[in-house]
C-alpha cells in the first residue's frame, strides 16, 4: 500500500442519492469503521446508524468508491474513502 496505515479507526464520508437519501433520512454523514474495512463491513455500519428502511435501498444499490464501482464487498475500502451510495433510477 501506498502509506496507509492499518492499524487504527478510519473515517469514511458516505454520500445518499436519490432513494438512498430519502430511506436514511441524510444526504451525507461520515462512518467511522476499523481497519481493513469493507464494502460489506460499510453496508452493516449504514444499516446499524440507519436502521432497517435503509436495508432495502442498500441491498439494491450501487456503491462506488472514490468513485470507482465497488464489485467485491469483500474488498477492502481502502483511506481516504468516499462513499457514493446510489440506487437504480431513470432518467433522461
Amino acid at each position: 500500500m501506498t502509506g496507509t496505515t492499518e492499524r487504527g479507526p478510519r473515517t469514511v464520508q458516505v454520500r445518499y442519492f436519490a432513494a438512498a437519501e430519502e430511506a436514511a433520512g441524510t444526504a451525507a454523514e461520515v462512518l467511522t469503521l476499523p481497519a481493513g474495512a469493507t464494502g460489506a463491513d460499510l453496508r452493516a455500519a449504514i444499516s446499524a446508524a440507519r436502521g432497517a428502511a435503509v436495508d432495502r435501498v442498500l441491498a439494491i444499490s450501487s456503491l462506488l468508491v472514490d468513485g470507482v464501482v465497488l464489485a467485491d464487498p469483500a474488498a477492502p475500502l481502502g483511506e481516504p474513502a468516499r462513499v457514493d451510495v446510489l440506487p437504480p433510477f431513470a432518467g433522461g
